[in-house]
């Protein structure tokens, strides 16, 4: 059996294949046409000499050979990515490339943050990737990124943990709601109020779970979004309550679409942290990084930088 055929643009696509398990999704990720990916598997195969994935019904499953190789080929990739981040360092910390996974809300503070990055050290390349809990701790298994940027520390894994910032969370309610404007609003006037979540999964979901049952509060949930934005705008259009990062709000100050609730209890103070796999050997872009989410952190604790809005 012979390797040599192989190639780097097959060994990069077939991990993708076996995290999906789904040709089109697998595509769609790749910017590929399923027949393209499909052809690309083909000849990896042939290159391996035995079938890498198997069609039972309309569900596809790896094949042992195609388990071996989906490992051997983030192994590869993996390691090509630290070396081409050793190569970046003998040349300074101007050069090199950071990758960062961050929860959905944290879009709303990190971005920024790595615009002042970026603009002290200018020759740095950074990818970004924006997307829910789930697909965060995905890749933080896999050890796809540098760091991942997350509103609650991941629970049964082996990480480094830094905490760099405040991320309180806020009671939400249209302008007009009855409780706005109320000073210390007793929580079990929230009996019987309809609320919007986000997604099962969510921190920010937790983090109200954890103060409903803590104050016995069984809230009527009208609705769950996975986005943010949605969730402010079904605030908005005064179909419920919700619980938000106050950072979320950062662009809608002047509105006047919004009433932050005074409730007993809130706000709510989560953090924000820097998380990495335990062992990971974190390149001088990545420490220089976690240095200016520190700086940036001990910013807002001094009252030196406002990233929370007034409503």
């Amino acid at each position: 059996m012979t390797l040599r055929h192989a190639t780097l643009h097959q060994l990069r696509s077939f991990p993708v294949l076996a995290r999906h398990l789904n040709m089109t999704r697998a595509a769609e990720e790749l910017h590929l046409t399923p027949a393209a990916l499909s052809i690309q598997v083909k000849q990896l195969a042939e290159a391996v000499g035995l079938p890498l994935h198997e069609q039972i019904g309309k569900r596809l499953f790896l094949t042992e050979a195609g388990r071996l190789v989906d490992a051997a080929s983030r192994d590869i990739l993996s390691r090509l990515a630290q070396l081409a981040t050793d190569l970046a360092e003998t040349q300074g910390l101007e050069r090199g490339c950071l990758r960062v996974s961050m929860v959905s809300t944290a879009k709303y503070l990190v971005p920024r943050l790595l615009g002042e990055f970026c603009r002290v050290h200018p020759g740095i390349e950074v990818a970004l990737e924006v997307i829910n809990r789930d697909e965060i701790l995905d890749r933080l298994v896999r050890n796809q990124d540098d760091l991942y940027i997350m509103g609650r520390v991941p629970e049964g894994l082996s990480v480094v943990v830094q905490t760099f910032m405040d991320n309180p969370l806020v009671m939400l309610a249209p302008a007009d709601h009855p409780l706005a404007g109320l000073r210390a609003v007793d929580p079990a006037r929230l009996e019987g109020e309809n609320f919007i979540l986000r997604e099962q999964g969510s921190g920010t979901r937790l983090a109200a779970e954890d103060f409903f049952a803590s104050h016995r509060l069984r809230p009527r949930v009208r609705m769950t979004l996975g986005s943010n934005e949605a969730v402010k705008q079904s605030v908005a259009g005064g179909l419920g309550l919700a619980v938000l990062s106050e950072h979320t709000l950062a662009l809608d100050v002047a509105s006047g679409a919004f009433a932050i609730l005074d409730v007993q209890g809130f706000p709510l103070l989560r953090h924000w942290y820097a998380v990495y796999p335990m062992g990971k050997q974190l390149s001088t872009v990545s420490r220089t990084f976690l240095e200016h989410l520190a700086a940036a952190g001990a910013a807002q604790a001094a009252g030196a930088r406002n990233y929370g809005p007034e409503l």
